[in-house]
């Protein structure tokens, strides 16, 4: 995330570590980079481009510059502390030809990658803009996506207030830790359908454990889309109101039924869709071993742990991570099945049966649980086919200087359960990042995946990028 909170350091009956006689040094950089990527299919290699913040096209040909500034939360020991970033890019991109037109196409666009503020009051933080943001307990770059917020898409414009970061419950000496919090946000896109549409995302999660070497954490996700107005895109259609007062956000606050259409009325209002997870964690010396679980909801019938209908469905990870020899120093094995949605039926004769759960889809919200186009949540998983079985593996380490990951994944597509269509896809990609002090300071990143199945057809393709950080003032 883009803040940092308060880590505990002593155990004491509520051990925060705030101590205003530390000195702290707060430190402004900036960040450029240049890149290209070309490949040979009609979209970029699968895993070269998800989970990437939205920053890299999904046409064969592209190129991107981008300039920032960012200053990191440096004092964890103070009662406040604040940081924020400013990073602007501007895209080229080529449109190849196709059957219906005899000329490509070269498109620009300017986007900020982030441009956010948050500060930390004492425990409460306080966040707003865009800024990139991941939940979940799986790998920040070795991972196939978490199942709500994976950094695929696009950041979300947001308003949040909480504890980002676990801290200790008063008066249990640290063994218990809790955080949570609230989001207002604006899916301010080029939605095809329906313009305005906001979101409601809350969260709250609890550790057990504390300096025991072996934790457990539970945490829960509700978010919607909701509100907003249906265009008007055919003569004779008018501009529709989905409900955007006070009352209409209660009821997506609450998970209860309203709005306009028949569907909210019997159901709840808004597009909802969430996950728990429960994830244990092992730490000893310099090994880290996680193992967790991520469940997918999109109504009440799978919405509580143990009773969910779907409970087949889900996340299942395992990630190790040692430092002490440097050339594999994390490995990730995630599987991925959504096969289930609460069985085949959702209705008949009168009889509901809360299947076909139709992960990320709403008839209200047609292009579901987008943001400019591409899946908020995990990549693998599309609007018109999310059920599918997928095997993800990665490794990463440092081998004298080179950074690496290595990620492969397959993924069998069922479609859905109203439009069952098979396919399936091999997708591997090698990067590795290397510093060149001579080079003044350069960061070279070389990125090489391809594609092979019946889901995006075969493509091959390479990434470029040079960045440099550096140091504009410290105080």
């Amino acid at each position: 995330m883009c803040a940092s909170s308060i880590v505990a350091q002593q155990w004491e009956w509520w051990p925060l570590a705030i101590n205003d006689t530390t000195p702290c040094a707060d430190t402004i950089q900036y960040s450029t980079y240049i890149s290209a990527l070309g490949s040979s299919g009609k979209e970029v290699p699968f895993l070269l481009r998800t989970n990437q913040n939205g920053t890299i096209a999904r046409t064969p040909i592209s190129s991107n510059l981008s300039v920032g500034i960012v200053k990191s939360a440096t004092c964890p020991t103070r009662w406040w502390d604040y940081d924020f970033g400013v990073q602007l890019s501007g895209r080229i991109a080529n449109t190849p030809l196709t059957n219906n037109t005899m000329t490509s196409s070269t498109t620009s666009t300017g986007y900020f990658e982030q441009l956010y503020a948050h500060a930390r009051l004492y425990v409460v933080d306080l966040t707003a803009g865009i800024c990139p943001v991941v939940y979940g307990s799986q790998s920040s770059h070795l991972s196939m996506g978490g199942l709500l917020f994976s950094g695929n898409s696009h950041p979300i414009p947001r308003l949040t207030i909480g504890i980002n970061d676990y801290i200790a419950f008063p008066g249990l000496f640290g063994y218990v830790e809790i955080k949570g919090g609230v989001t207002y946000g604006w899916l301010d896109d080029n939605n095809v359908y329906v313009d305005d549409i906001k979101l409601h995302h809350k969260f709250i999660g609890l550790r057990l454990g504390g300096r025991w070497p072996i934790t457990l954490a539970y945490e829960m996700h509700h978010a919607a889309q909701w509100g907003g107005y249906k265009k008007a895109l055919h003569s004779g259609e008018t501009r529709v109101d989905y409900g955007n007062t006070v009352a209409d956000f209660w009821n997506v606050f609450l998970f209860r039924s309203g709005g306009i259409s028949l569907s909210d009325q019997l159901n709840a209002q808004g597009n909802h869709i969430g996950f728990q997870e429960l994830a244990l964690t092992y730490k000893k010396d310099s090994w880290q071993v996680r193992a967790y679980w991520q469940s997918l909801f999109e109504d009440m019938s799978a919405a509580f742990i143990g009773f969910g209908m779907n409970v087949a469905d889900g996340l299942w990870g395992l990630n190790v991570q040692q430092q002490k020899w440097p050339f594999i120093n994390e490995f990730t094995y995630e599987f991925l099945n959504t096969t289930s949605q609460s069985g085949p039926m959702h209705d008949k004769d009168g009889l509901v049966f809360a299947g076909r759960d139709s992960y990320y889809h709403n008839s209200a919200y047609p292009e579901g649980w987008t943001y400019f186009g591409t899946i908020i949540g995990n990549p693998y998983l599309q609007v018109n086919n999310s059920r599918v079985r997928a095997h993800f593996a990665g490794l990463g380490g440092n081998i004298y200087g080179y950074t690496y990951r290595l990620m492969g994944s397959h993924v069998n597509n069922y479609g859905t359960y109203q439009q069952p269509i098979y396919s399936a896809s091999t997708a591997l990609l090698l990067e590795v990042s290397h510093v060149v002090e001579k080079a003044w300071g350069l960061e070279f990143t070389l990125a090489l995946s391809g594609d092979i199945g019946t889901q995006y057809g075969n493509s091959f393709g390479g990434y470029l990028r040079i960045a440099k950080r550096g140091i504009i003032t410290k105080y």
